[in-house]
């Protein structure tokens, strides 16, 4: 996206390259490498930051393998890390120099952890540590030391739709839910137990939505706006975003949240993970929602 930076609204907004490298010396303001692998952080990473894994957020609950910890689980993390809910922090991500794991969607995922834990001031990092190196900013090994904060976790109830919520929603005409996931995926067999998606659910695929070689860059404008025009995706709509497991979705979650601040968006963080755990729930196949 192109615009004056900050760019958009509420806990989260979008920053560049330019706007950190003119502000990476604040000394109020921190920054978060959550780049795929530890090892990715220590070969390389911009100045000041420090890392924190993605693989934190999440744990087994009942029998679902991929919900978010508790609070009780997750603050003592963020607080070890250092972290203030109103002290700027900057996340970013990269492909990850180490192994090369990395898809992009780390920072979407932590910065809507964060936000959804409590954080009030997130700003995410549009291209990423890639776009930082193509344009040959500074790059560190060097590891700051951080003091412990003593940040409480507050749970963000409206951002997420539970199980119940997205059975009573999901088929009311105001009500859009948006698959994230891949085409291929979407339309038949994933690694899930049952092929396709979740009835009625529109396909779009979260990486449309990003530039083509990095997919921590998001679109220009009316790139963006013409796919969601495409899509039927409105701002006068409830906005359920899902996917496989609630990560590819946070992606959408954040666009439609925070960047375009549409009223409604919710997302689905069980997502079809959860929703083929219920035997009687039927799938789709195919292009079509239904």
């Amino acid at each position: 996206m192109s615009s004056t930076y900050p760019f958009g609204q509420g806990v989260v907004k979008l920053i560049s390259t330019d706007w950190l490298y003119e502000h990476m010396k604040d000394k109020d303001l921190m920054i978060l490498d959550v780049q795929p692998n530890i090892h990715d952080y220590i070969q390389e990473h911009i100045p000041g930051a420090i890392y924190l894994n993605e693989g934190l957020l999440r744990n087994y609950v009942g029998d679902q393998p991929a919900r978010w910890v508790p609070p009780d689980v997750i603050q003592p993390v963020l607080r070890e890390a250092g972290l203030r809910a109103d002290v700027p922090l900057v996340v970013y991500t990269g492909l990850g120099a180490y192994k090369g794991w990395g898809d992009g969607l780390e920072q979407t995922m932590m910065a809507y952890s964060l936000a959804r834990y409590g954080h009030k001031n997130i700003l995410v990092l549009n291209g990423g540590l890639n776009k930082w190196k193509a344009e040959e900013r500074p790059l560190s090994k060097e590891c700051p030391r951080v003091q412990t904060s003593e940040f409480t976790v507050v749970v963000q109830r409206d951002f997420y739709v539970d199980y119940d919520e997205f059975v009573a929603m999901k088929d009311r005409e105001d009500v859009i839910v948006l698959d994230a996931r891949p085409p291929d995926v979407y339309e038949g067999q994933g690694p899930w137990r049952k092929p396709g998606h979740i009835p009625g659910a529109v396909n779009l695929p979260w990486a449309s939505l990003m530039d083509d070689k990095n997919k921590a860059w998001l679109k220009p404008d009316h790139e963006i706006r013409k796919i969601l025009d495409a899509h039927g995706v409105t701002p006068d709509r409830t906005i359920i975003t899902s996917c496989g497991t609630g990560r590819e979705a946070t992606n959408e979650f954040m666009l439609f949240n925070f960047y375009l601040g549409y009223p409604r968006v919710k997302n689905h963080e069980g997502a079809f993970t959860e929703w083929v755990s219920h035997p009687e729930n039927s799938t789709v196949t195919g292009k079509t929602p239904f």
